[in-house]
Formats: structure tokens, C-alpha cells, sequence
């Protein structure tokens, strides 16, 4: 006679246990669910809160009957040598009509995150920490088929229990409790059956005993705000762009043309997404001749007001023009057009919207504990701790993640004088000092060191670019030697010094000559962008052409003199959107450009002048090859502050000059005597006040003629005549 062996006993689970797993609130569910080896075979266990009846269906077909244990844990014992792979099937009875589901475990499969992962990100060492962390769709295959499925992984050092909700648990996380990895704080789940475009959060029990919901910190898709959950994605952009990269890992940023259009990206035109931006962009920029693109910050933000420098989403580009495969598009289009791309970074400060980044598991992480550094008093932010190395981590790969996944050639870092200095924007005794009792934040300097030599190493031949307002030494200086190890320093003293020069009535530009000329004297202490950006347009500051002085004619003049000599100054050069045109009214967010002032000749022409500086700035390596080279600029005659006029020589590596006048009066100069280093005809290659940029037409006909007679310290002269509210650029006739 054959006897059937006995099912033998099943553990029992301890009250602890299974309190917390029934309830979803577990550090360590897996423990508990899933199949655990037992008495020879494998015990399966799973959590099916409404079910009526629940079986495990095996490899060969054979279902396995569970029994309800407590509260929605469901059991049963397996005889199999190896771990059985199967799924759940579930009934659900419901006014006398019974539904049956079939469907994968996530308690089943192994962690989705290696050992190599969490001791990188324990250290804070994870140059590609958006691989390890976030969500992501995978797929495992095995005896039943492939297993289709998203792995999510958050760290939350100081949570109790975390777990998933989202669209596809009706946002009742109960089954979806995570696993902690060990003393890493990093949670995992991988749940299956879950593909791109669902919306998930993370639900946290704080160590206070309550119940948060909060978005991924390493979602790489988030809902449209006013929305705010995260998106599972996943990338099918094939990038063309490789002629770019490979070109720009050859090319010396430094010694290469760099003239920048920076734009706001929702108003440049309203209502267009990233591919149609695309379309009217790129044609306008090279119309214009720009070499590079600014986009301020794309992150993902709620408040639209804040132009993005509030980034709730650090890895996720804005919803509200699109997918980030959208956002690849017009970058790749750009590339493939010869037009570099730069991007707006906040790694300074971020909001304090209860389901992102702040106090994310209940207590202070991502931001200083202390508010005396951990919270910015003017913006009302919170500032990141960047002594913490998970912290460090997050952004240093947030500048590799735009820079690797994005293809951004450049990054422009925001508010860099508020994480250089501890007391920044506080009064008194409300900051904390170093360790040396000094006001310098060394944690963020080492953070900034380490995000600048890391994304140099890691991608040749972009920039990184710091708006930093203050006389802080060695911004672009290399790490090495004690630096920040930006590439460009914004030259905000610049900015405003001739900003408020050329607001003045040119009658009393004469007491105020040395606002032109002071930035000379520091002008080869760091590698400098000169930039008209978004922050003078705004709040009440009037649009560059408004700042002028005069009726229009001369507010159109003054503009034209004034961007010449920001193009013929060393450095690259900024200039935001609208400011090419002549916009008259201020930016605003809100309603976009004025585009309809170019009905008007006159701002017509100032349009052609902006595309006519770009093409000859591009085609002339004087004003480029030796930006940052002493050897490239010699002053004609810096003082001549009675005639509001400005003379100098730009060089590039073979020698070869052009000479700059720039007239800042508002009447001609007849006669003018201008020193030269040839003798010979010299051509016009610009003349602002020409006739077809909206000028008066005085000039010199094309051409000048110097002779033996020396003058400003030159061995040769001519006179001249110089345009009133006008400028000049000369160049030997070959």
C-alpha cells in the first residue's frame, strides 16, 4: 500500500511579523513573504488582503491551495528541491459574483540593487547614482516566462517602513511594502506588471509614527504640475548627435567662439512643447548666428514663477512641455544644427513643499538640520546639507545625469555666492561658523570641487559655469591648485557696472568713464562670460532698451554701441531673449516676447545688427582665440572719457588685429585721431550706425587709411570719423 506523504507543518509567524507585513508596514516584508525554504520544500507566502480564496499556480501547471493565516497572509508548502517559480492566483467575491486574478509576486524576486551599488552609494560615491536609485521597468526571465516589472529604490535612512502607491494599487500601499538593504537606508521593491507611464509616490511611516506621501527624489518623469506624483519612464531616444560630442571633446571651450542666447523656454514662444520648440528654435538661432543655447532651469518645479529655480524634481525634466525623450529630441536636433546647448543647475537650494525634498522621511535629510545653515531666509528654501556625503551624491550626479543622459554641453551654476559663504544674505549672529571659526562654507566648496572635476573628467570638453556675484578667488582656477574648478565665472561686476553707465545721459558719461574700463584691470583673473541675462529684464529693471536714454533712435543707438562693445570685450557673451529685438516692455513670464514689435524697421534692424555681430564675431578668431591671453587686447586709448569713447585692439594667435571704437556721445566725432599698429587701408567691417542697422549713415565710407605717423603708443594713425551713439570695427585689407 502507497502512502501520501504528509504536508508538514508550517512555521508560524510571529506576532511582530505579522502584524507589521499585514498592515504594510514592515522594514523587511520579504522576510516574511514570498518562498522560504522548509522541511525539504519551500513554504509560499503572500498578502491578499480582500481575497476569498488565494493558490500559488507552479511551473508545471499544478496550483497549490494557500490558507489564510491573518489578515490578508496567505500560505502554503511546495515539495520542491529548488525555489519554485510561480504566480498568485487570487479570487475577489464581490455581490455574489467571484473574480479570479493571476499575477506575478513582487515578493518572490531578488533585490533589484547590488551589494557594489549600496557600498558606493554608502559612501557617497555613485557617479551614476540614477541607474541605482528611481524607478526602472526590467524584465526577468525564468520557468514561467519573462517577468515584466518596475524595480523602485529610495533612500530613506530615518523612515520605519516604506511602500509604494500609485495608479495601479488605487494609491493603497499595503501590498507594496518595501525592503530596507541593511544599514544603507535604501528601500527596494520591484513590483511586476507595472510598465512606463504610471504614476507612483513613496508613503513613509516617520519615526513619529505618521503616514507621508512623497515623490521620488530620482523620478525621471513627474505629473504636470499643478500634479506632483512621479512617472515610471523609460528612454527610447536613439541619439544622432555623435559628430557633436566628438567634436566638442576636441574643442577648447576656452579658445573657441562662445556667443549665448539665453531663453525661458515657456515664453520664448508660449504654448509650445520641447519638439515644437524645436522647429521654430533652431532656425531662428541660426538666422541669428548664436553658437550656444541657455536654457534657464528645466528641472521639474510647481511654482511657474519661480522660472525653475525652485526644482521640486532634480532628475526630471519639466512636464509641462513634454516627455524627457521630448526634451532629447530638440537637444539632439540642436547638436545636429551646430548649436551648442547649456542648461540652468540649483543645486544651491531647494522649496519647502511638503511631498518633495523637504524633511522627506520625517526628519531633515536632503537640507542642514541647523536652519541657521540649512535655510535660505530670503528665498524661503531650504539649503542642501553638503557635508552629508548621500547629499553630496545626489547633486554631484545630477550634473553628471544632464551632462550623460541629456547630452548638455554645459552647465550654469545658480547662486553659487550663496553656498560660498555661510553668513550669505543673514545679519548678525544667525549663521554658523566653519570649523575654523571662519564664514566660508567648506562643505560646499568641497561639494563644488568635486561635481567640477568629476563632470570635467567624465565628459571632456563641456563647461561648467558659475554665476558667483562676488570677488571670490579662483572660481575658474583648477582643483588641483586650490580652485572651484569652474570652466566660466558670469562677470557680474561687469554686467553692472556698464549697465549703469549706459543708463546715464550720455552728457554725464564723462564722470562715469571708469565703469567702462574698470573691468580691465581684472578681466584675466578668471575665465569670464559677460551676460545681459533674465535677472536685468525683470522685477521692475525695464528691458535693455529701456534702460536707455533718450528717444527711441537714441534708445536704439545706445543698444547697438552697447552690445558691439560687450561683443568686442574679452570673454564670451549672454544675451536673454528679446534683448536682440529691442523689446520695449519688460520680460514677463507669463505672456512671452514682443515679437510683434518687429512689424517695426526699426527693430528689424537692430535684429539684423545682433545676426551681423555674431557672423563676423565667428569669423574673426581676434575676438576669441586669446579671450582669456593678455596677449589678445591692447588699449588704443582707454581714457578718453571727454569724448565718451572707447579704442582698443583685439588680437588672435597669428597676430592679427582689429581695432574697436566705440563711441558712447551722442554726437560724431570728425578727425579722430586713432593710433594703429599698421600702416595702410584698414576695412569697416562694422559700422553700427550704417544705414541698415537703423543708423544715420556717418561713417567713413567703407575704409580708412593709416599712416607713418604715430599715436595712443602705435607707430601708425589715421583720423577717423566716429559714428554718434555708434561703434566701429576696423581690420587690415589683406
Amino acid at each position: 500500500m502507497a502512502f501520501k506523504k504528509k504536508t508538514p507543518t508550517l512555521p508560524a509567524i510571529g506576532d511582530y511579523d505579522r502584524d507589521r507585513v499585514s498592515n504594510g508596514s514592515h522594514h523587511d516584508p520579504h522576510g516574511t513573504l514570498g518562498a522560504h525554504p522548509h522541511d525539504g520544500g519551500w513554504v509560499i507566502r503572500t498578502l491578499k488582503p480582500m481575497a476569498t480564496k488565494v493558490s500559488a499556480v507552479l511551473a508545471n501547471g499544478k496550483e497549490v491551495e494557500l490558507s489564510h493565516v491573518w489578515n490578508g497572509i496567505w500560505d502554503g508548502f511546495v515539495a520542491s528541491k529548488d525555489s519554485p517559480d510561480y504566480r498568485i492566483k487570487a479570487t475577489y467575491t464581490a455581490d455574489g459574483q467571484s473574480t479570479e486574478w493571476v499575477v506575478d509576486d513582487p515578493y518572490r524576486h531578488l533585490p533589484t540593487i547590488g551589494e557594489l551599488d549600496l557600498h558606493l552609494i554608502g559612501e557617497g560615491r555613485h557617479e551614476e547614482l540614477w541607474k541605482a536609485l528611481g524607478s526602472h521597468v526590467m524584465s526577468f526571465d525564468g520557468p514561467m516566462g519573462i517577468s515584466r516589472g518596475t524595480s523602485f529604490k529610495v533612500w530613506a535612512p530615518n523612515a520605519q517602513a516604506v511602500r509604494v502607491v500609485g495608479d495601479f494599487n488605487h494609491w493603497v500601499g499595503v501590498a507594496h511594502s518595501m525592503r530596507v538593504m541593511g544599514s544603507t537606508g535604501v528601500w527596494e521593491l520591484f513590483i511586476p506588471g507595472i510598465e512606463a507611464g504610471s504614476a507612483y509616490k513613496y508613503e513613509i511611516l516617520t519615526k513619529a509614527g505618521h503616514w507621508i506621501k512623497k515623490i521620488d527624489p530620482m523620478a525621471r518623469q513627474t505629473q504636470c504640475p499643478p500634479d506632483t506624483a512621479s512617472i515610471v519612464t523609460e528612454s527610447t531616444h536613439k541619439w544622432s548627435d555623435k559628430k557633436w560630442i566628438e567634436a566638442r571633446t576636441n574643442r577648447d571651450a576656452l579658445s573657441s567662439p562662445m556667443s549665448i542666447y539665453e531663453l525661458h523656454a515657456g515664453s520664448w514662444r508660449t504654448s509650445m512643447n520641447y519638439r515644437e520648440l524645436a522647429d521654430e528654435l533652431i532656425p531662428y538661432i541660426q538666422e541669428m548666428g548664436f553658437t550656444h543655447v541657455e536654457f534657464m532651469p528645466l528641472a521639474e518645479h510647481p511654482f511657474a514663477p519661480s522660472w525653475g529655480y525652485q526644482v521640486t524634481g532634480y532628475y526630471a525634466p519639466t512636464a509641462r512641455f513634454g516627455s524627457p525623450d521630448d526634451l532629447k529630441v530638440l537637444i539632439d536636433r540642436l547638436h545636429q544644427a551646430g548649436i551648442g546647448v547649456i542648461l540652468d543647475w540649483v543645486p544651491a537650494h531647494f522649496p519647502k513643499d511638503d511631498w518633495a525634498l523637504a524633511r522627506y522621511d520625517g526628519q531633515p535629510l536632503y537640507e542642514h538640520a541647523d536652519p541657521r545653515r540649512g535655510e535660505h531666509p530670503d528665498w524661503g528654501t531650504y539649503i542642501f546639507d553638503f557635508g552629508r556625503t548621500e547629499v553630496r551624491n545626489f547633486l554631484v550626479a545630477n550634473a553628471l545625469y544632464w551632462l550623460e543622459e541629456f547630452h548638455i554641453d554645459g552647465l550654469r551654476v545658480d547662486a553659487v555666492a550663496s553656498m560660498l559663504y555661510l553668513d550669505y544674505s543673514r545679519e548678525g549672529n544667525d549663521w554658523l561658523p566653519n570649523e575654523f571659526g571662519g564664514r566660508e562654507n567648506l562643505d560646499a566648496i568641497r561639494f563644488m570641487q568635486e561635481t567640477n572635476a568629476t563632470a570635467y573628467r567624465r565628459n571632456p570638453g563641456i563647461m561648467m559655469i558659475a554665476e558667483e556675484s562676488t570677488s571670490w578667488g579662483g572660481v575658474s582656477a583648477p582643483t588641483d591648485g586650490g580652485g572651484l574648478g569652474y570652466g566660466f565665472k558670469w562677470n557680474m561686476g561687469w554686467m553692472n557696472d556698464t549697465l549703469r553707465y549706459i543708463e546715464k545721459d550720455p552728457m554725464y558719461r564723462k564722470h562715469h568713464h571708469g565703469e567702462l574700463t574698470f573691468s580691465m584691470l581684472y578681466a584675466y583673473d578668471e575665465k569670464f562670460v559677460l551676460p545681459i541675462s533674465h535677472d536685468e529684464v525683470v522685477h521692475g529693471k525695464g528691458s535693455l532698451l529701456a534702460k536707455m536714454p533718450g528717444d527711441r533712435w537714441q534708445q536704439l543707438a545706445n543698444v547697438r554701441a552697447y552690445l558691439t562693445f560687450m561683443w568686442s570685450h574679452p570673454g564670451k557673451q549672454l544675451l536673454f531673449m528679446g534683448s536682440e529685438f529691442g523689446q520695449p516692455s519688460e520680460w514677463n513670464q507669463e505672456r512671452g516676447l514682443d515679437w510683434w514689435i518687429l512689424e517695426q524697421p526699426i527693430h528689424q534692424a537692430l535684429k539684423s545688427l545682433v545676426a551681423t555681430l555674431n557672423r563676423l564675431y565667428v569669423e574673426n578668431p581676434a575676438f576669441w582665440e586669446l579671450d582669456h591671453d593678455r596677449a589678445g587686447f591692447v588699449w588704443i586709448d582707454g581714457g578718453n572719457g571727454d569724448a565718451n569713447t572707447l579704442s582698443f585692439l583685439r588680437y588672435d594667435r597669428k597676430g592679427e588685429p582689429i581695432a574697436c571704437v566705440i563711441n558712447f556721445a551722442g554726437q560724431p566725432h570728425h578727425n579722430f585721431r586713432l593710433g594703429l599698429p599698421r600702416s595702410g587701408e584698414w576695412v569697416e567691417l562694422l559700422n553700427t550706425d550704417a544705414a541698415e542697422f537703423g543708423g544715420s549713415g556717418v561713417g567713413n565710407f567703407g575704409a580708412i587709411h593709416a599712416n607713418l605717423e604715430g599715436s595712443h603708443g602705435q607707430p601708425h594713425s589715421a583720423e577717423i570719423t566716429v559714428p554718434p551713439l555708434g561703434a566701429l570695427w576696423l581690420k587690415p585689407k589683406n
